[in-house]
């Protein structure tokens, strides 16, 4: 026998993401409650602005806290939804105009419901999934702590029973 083996190539792996197999960029928010407390207050602004006429300094602090949010908002997502985000929110220019500072801010109101509406839905996807695993696990018998069902039933009585 030879004393000194050959060496035995790794085993295969699936290519990662790394090794040439191409995979969709993950969309992911890095702070919920984060991302929550900035919407909240992006809707609040937006009903603000319908509510009154803002003159020309309002404006341009609303177009300032606008600004700042989308910023904000940035810091929390993954690069292709912040990619996202920057087509749909681009920077106002100067002094904007009632009208322009509420379409900007409907917009982004928007996008955040339909972002918060596509969290929800992969959430119930994730659970669906994780439904289903559990319950084929069970048709299984594998799950743990289960009575291993007909093997345990079809025994015969000891003759202590």
């Amino acid at each position: 026998m030879d004393q000194h083996p050959e060496p035995r190539p790794a085993p295969s792996q699936p290519p990662g993401p790394s090794q040439g197999r191409q995979e969709a960029p993950q969309e992911a928010i890095t702070q919920p409650a984060k991302l929550l407390r900035i919407a909240s207050m992006v809707r609040e602004l937006l009903e603000e602005t319908r509510a009154a006429s803002i003159d020309e300094p309002g404006r341009i602090r609303l177009r300032e806290i606008y600004e700042r949010s989308v910023g904000e908002l940035r810091e929390v997502l993954s690069p292709d939804l912040q990619e996202e985000l920057a087509m749909l929110a681009p920077p106002m220019e100067g002094v904007p105009t009632e009208a322009e500072i509420r379409v900007a801010q409907a917009q982004l109101v928007g996008w955040l419901e339909g972002l918060f509406h596509g969290i929800q839905a992969a959430l119930f996807a994730q659970q669906a999934a994780a439904r289903a695993q559990f319950e084929e696990l069970r048709r299984r018998g594998l799950m743990p702590g289960q009575p291993q069902a007909p093997q345990e039933e079809q025994r015969s009585p000891g003759q202590y029973l």
